[in-house]
This record gives C-alpha cells, sequence and structure tokens, in this order.
C-alpha cells in the first residue's frame, strides 16, 4: 500500500484532500504540531472508512519531519504523494521595512528548510516505487510580493523556485511536482476556494500531471 503525507494537516484543507485521496484507496498520514488536533481528524476520517495515523511534528525542526514521514512510510506505506501546506504564521508577514534578517529566519525555516527536508525523505521511496508527486500549497505571495508581508512572500518565492528546480529535475523519473497557489483565504461554500473544491484541484493535479504552477483563483480574489 502506498499513502499520502499532508504537512501541515488541519481540519479544513488538509481534511478535505485525506477524504478526497482516501477514496481512492491511498492510506493517509497527517503530519502537524498539535496532537489532540491530529487524534481528532484521524477519529473523523477513520469514521468514513478512511485509513489515517496522525505524527507530530514541527516543519521549523527539520529532522523532527524527517522522522515523523519516516515513521509514516513505515506504517503506511511508502509516501506516493507528499503535500506540503503548512499555514505560515501571522508573524511572517510584516512590512518590509520593519522586516530585520532575524526575522527571515523563522519563514525560512517554514517554507524552504521544511519542504527540503520533506522531500528528501520521501524521495528515495518515490524512486523505488518509480512514481510519485509533490504538491506546493502556497498563497498569493509566491506569485506577486506584497509590502507589507514581507516573510511569507520572500519565503515562498524561495520554495516555488525549489519546487519549479524539482519539478524539471524528476519529471523524467516519473516522480511529479507542481505548486497550487490559492489567493486569499480558504472560504467555506466559495465555488473555487471551498477546501473540497481545492482538494478535488489537487487531487487532478495529482492525476493529469500537467505543469508546475496552478492557480486556485485570479490573484486578486
Amino acid at each position: 500500500m502506498s499513502s499520502i503525507a499532508i504537512v501541515g494537516a488541519g481540519p479544513g484543507l488538509g481534511s478535505a484532500v485525506a477524504r478526497r485521496f482516501g477514496r481512492e484507496g491511498f492510506a493517509v498520514a497527517l503530519v502537524a504540531r498539535d496532537a489532540g488536533r491530529l487524534d481528532a481528524l484521524v477519529r473523523d476520517l477513520g469514521g468514513s472508512g478512511i485509513t489515517a495515523r496522525g505524527f507530530v511534528a514541527d516543519v521549523r525542526r527539520p529532522e523532527e519531519l524527517a522522522g515523523a514521514l519516516r515513521r509514516a512510510a513505515d506504517e503506511l506505506g511508502t509516501v506516493e504523494v507528499l503535500q506540503y501546506s503548512p499555514v505560515p504564521h501571522r508573524d511572517f508577514m510584516r512590512p518590509v521595512l520593519e522586516t530585520g534578517h532575524r526575522d527571515l529566519v523563522g519563514p525560512i525555516e517554514f517554507s524552504v528548510y521544511g519542504a527540503v527536508a520533506a522531500v528528501q525523505q520521501v524521495l528515495p521511496g518515490m524512486r523505488r516505487l518509480g512514481r510519485g508527486t509533490i504538491l506546493l500549497v502556497n498563497g498569493g505571495t509566491a506569485v506577486v510580493p506584497h509590502t507589507e508581508r514581507a516573510g511569507t512572500s520572500i519565503a515562498f518565492a524561495a520554495e516555488s523556485a525549489y519546487g519549479h528546480l524539482l519539478h524539471e529535475r524528476l519529471a523524467g523519473e516519473g516522480i511529479h511536482v507542481a505548486q497550487l497557489v490559492i489567493p486569499g483565504a480558504i472560504v467555506l461554500g466559495h465555488a473555487r476556494k471551498d477546501p473540497a473544491v481545492l482538494a478535488e484541484t489537487l487531487w487532478g493535479m495529482h492525476r493529469d500531471r500537467h505543469g508546475f504552477r496552478h492557480f486556485a483563483d485570479d490573484l486578486d480574489s
């Protein structure tokens, strides 16, 4: 059996993606910092017949994140799909002229070091399978930097560059790397940004394997 690992799993998008991939037979590894929230998600998904387990890790601690993903593969099967979608901290979103070099440590650890650690951990398993998908989920500042959100603008741009490099390098090995940009907030009931709609979009990106960057909605939405 292969699995999907959702890094930054929560009751919104993470839960919706777990349900969508779970319906296709994937076991689901949920990775987040809050053990209580993970336990609740696992119970909820189990009630729908989806095999899911929670793994506690902080994406700003690369060794901890790698260990969680290693345990996920051991318990649920090789990670065939990795979704990296932790929600940035509010203190990453400071105006550019109020952002010093130390203020960038957190955003870079969060969006770049964590993403690299996750990819490096799951990539050998994907190579053994001969297939895999890496899905990066970012906000609109990944594409259009915002002067009031310097940390995420800089870190998302770096994460995007890393993802694009992976997309080009791994395509020949049957491993697809793609980014979903979600402008603004995820909104229940929204035609394009409802969690279930976004989960369907991410499933389609995994299934269809076309291109690197995809947009959930118009950038000015």
